[in-house]
C-alpha cells in the first residue's frame, strides 16, 4: 500500500495497516532511520519488556523448546485435567497438616 506525503509533512498510516499491525489509539513508537528507510517500532509496556528479556534468556528458551517438543510428542493434557490434578495435590498437602493440628489440640 502506498501513501502520499501531505503538505503538513505528516504521513498517515492507513487503517487497514494499523489493524493488521495491532496498533491502537495511544500506542507509542520509536522511529529509526537508515538511509531512506524509516522503521516504526512500538514501545513495549513494562510487562512486554519483561517478556522480551525472558524470551532472550537461554535457560527460558530451553524450557520453551522442551515444552514444545513434549507437545509435538503428544505429551499434553486438557487444562481441566491439569486443574483437577492441582486441586488433588493441594488437598493431599493440606490433609496431613490438619491431622497434625488436631493431634496438638487433643494433647
Amino acid at each position: 500500500m502506498s501513501v502520499t506525503l501531505k503538505p503538513k509533512n505528516e504521513i498517515t498510516i492507513p487503517k487497514s495497516i494499523r489493524r493488521k499491525a495491532g496498533i491502537k489509539h495511544g500506542d507509542q513508537f520509536d522511529f529509526r532511520v537508515s538511509g531512506r528507510v524509516i522503521s516504526i517500532i512500538p514501545k513495549l509496556s513494562p510487562d512486554e519488556l519483561q517478556d522480551e528479556s525472558e524470551i532472550r534468556d537461554p535457560k527460558i528458551r530451553a524450557i520453551i523448546r522442551e515444552g514444545f517438543q513434549e507437545f509435538l510428542d503428544g505429551k499434553t493434557r486438557p487444562a481441566e485435567m491439569l486443574q483437577k490434578e492441582l486441586e488433588k495435590t493441594a488437598q493431599t498437602q493440606a490433609a496431613p497438616k490438619s491431622s497434625a493440628s488436631q493431634r496438638r489440640r487433643k494433647a
